[in-house]
Protein backbone atom coordinates (compact mmCIF):
# COMPACT_ATOMS: atom_id res chain seq x y z
CA UNK A 1 0.00 0.00 0.00
CA UNK A 2 1.27 3.48 -0.99
CA UNK A 3 2.08 5.83 2.04
CA UNK A 4 -0.90 8.03 0.36
CA UNK A 5 -3.50 5.84 0.69
CA UNK A 6 -2.34 4.72 4.06
CA UNK A 7 -2.50 8.32 4.97
CA UNK A 8 -5.79 8.79 3.80
CA UNK A 9 -7.09 5.59 5.38
CA UNK A 10 -5.56 6.50 8.99
CA UNK A 11 -6.93 9.97 8.45
CA UNK A 12 -10.23 8.41 7.67
CA UNK A 13 -10.32 6.11 10.44
CA UNK A 14 -9.42 8.52 12.95
CA UNK A 15 -11.85 11.03 11.85
CA UNK A 16 -14.76 8.80 12.44
CA UNK A 17 -13.90 8.76 15.21
CA UNK A 18 -13.94 11.65 16.75
CA UNK A 19 -10.07 12.78 16.54
CA UNK A 20 -8.78 15.65 14.67
CA UNK A 21 -5.37 16.12 13.19
CA UNK A 22 -3.09 18.19 14.81
CA UNK A 23 0.38 17.08 13.41
CA UNK A 24 2.49 15.43 10.67
CA UNK A 25 5.72 14.03 11.29
CA UNK A 26 7.36 12.75 8.09
CA UNK A 27 10.63 11.60 6.59
CA UNK A 28 12.05 13.64 3.47
CA UNK A 29 10.86 10.46 1.33
CA UNK A 30 7.20 10.53 2.46
CA UNK A 31 6.93 14.22 2.23
CA UNK A 32 7.80 13.95 -1.29
CA UNK A 33 5.37 11.27 -1.78
CA UNK A 34 2.13 12.93 0.16
CA UNK A 35 3.58 16.41 1.00
CA UNK A 36 0.90 18.13 -0.91
CA UNK A 37 -2.13 16.65 0.57
CA UNK A 38 -1.23 17.80 3.78
CA UNK A 39 -0.52 21.75 2.82
CA UNK A 40 -3.39 22.68 5.60
CA UNK A 41 -0.52 21.13 8.28
CA UNK A 42 2.50 22.35 9.30
CA UNK A 43 4.71 19.13 8.53
CA UNK A 44 7.83 18.72 10.97
CA UNK A 45 10.84 16.56 9.26
CA UNK A 46 11.01 13.30 11.32
CA UNK A 47 13.01 10.28 11.02
CA UNK A 48 9.68 8.63 10.81
CA UNK A 49 6.81 8.92 9.25
CA UNK A 50 3.63 9.61 12.04
CA UNK A 51 0.53 11.53 12.54
CA UNK A 52 -0.56 13.65 16.28
CA UNK A 53 -4.09 13.23 16.68
CA UNK A 54 -6.08 14.67 19.80
CA UNK A 55 -9.95 14.94 21.28
CA UNK A 56 -11.42 15.52 24.38
CA UNK A 57 -11.53 12.94 27.20
CA UNK A 58 -12.98 11.97 30.27
CA UNK A 59 -13.19 15.10 33.14
CA UNK A 60 -12.18 17.55 31.33
CA UNK A 61 -8.83 16.38 30.18
CA UNK A 62 -7.33 15.99 26.11
CA UNK A 63 -6.43 13.06 24.88
CA UNK A 64 -3.58 13.11 22.28
CA UNK A 65 -2.49 9.95 19.92
CA UNK A 66 0.90 9.67 18.00
CA UNK A 67 0.09 7.13 15.48
CA UNK A 68 2.98 5.63 13.20
CA UNK A 69 2.39 6.27 9.47
CA UNK A 70 2.71 2.56 8.82
CA UNK A 71 0.85 -1.17 8.03
CA UNK A 72 1.97 -2.25 11.32
CA UNK A 73 -0.70 -0.48 13.55
CA UNK A 74 1.12 1.20 16.23
CA UNK A 75 0.38 4.28 18.25
CA UNK A 76 1.06 5.69 21.30
CA UNK A 77 -1.50 7.41 24.01
CA UNK A 78 -1.01 10.37 26.84
CA UNK A 79 -3.65 12.74 28.43
CA UNK A 80 -3.37 15.93 29.60
CA UNK A 81 -5.21 18.14 32.10
CA UNK A 82 -6.76 20.92 31.03
CA UNK A 83 -4.09 22.71 33.14
CA UNK A 84 -1.19 21.59 32.19
CA UNK A 85 1.16 23.64 30.89
CA UNK A 86 2.67 23.84 27.56
CA UNK A 87 5.96 22.85 28.53
CA UNK A 88 4.91 19.78 30.48
CA UNK A 89 2.81 19.15 27.47
CA UNK A 90 5.48 19.44 24.97
CA UNK A 91 7.81 17.48 26.70
CA UNK A 92 5.62 14.51 27.27
CA UNK A 93 5.25 14.77 23.65
CA UNK A 94 9.00 14.77 22.52
CA UNK A 95 9.32 11.73 24.92
CA UNK A 96 6.62 10.22 23.04
CA UNK A 97 8.35 10.89 19.66
CA UNK A 98 11.18 9.46 21.04
CA UNK A 99 9.19 6.28 21.79
CA UNK A 100 7.59 6.03 18.67
CA UNK A 101 11.44 6.40 16.94
CA UNK A 102 12.49 3.62 18.91
CA UNK A 103 9.66 1.74 18.19
CA UNK A 104 10.21 1.92 14.40
CA UNK A 105 14.10 1.31 14.47
CA UNK A 106 14.27 -1.68 16.46
CA UNK A 107 15.16 -3.82 14.01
Amino acid sequence: MSKLQLLRDVLATYERHGWRLRGVLLTTETRKEVGAGLLDYEIKESAVDALWFSRPSHHNREAWELRLLAETQYALFETFEAEETEERRADVMLEMEARLREYANRD
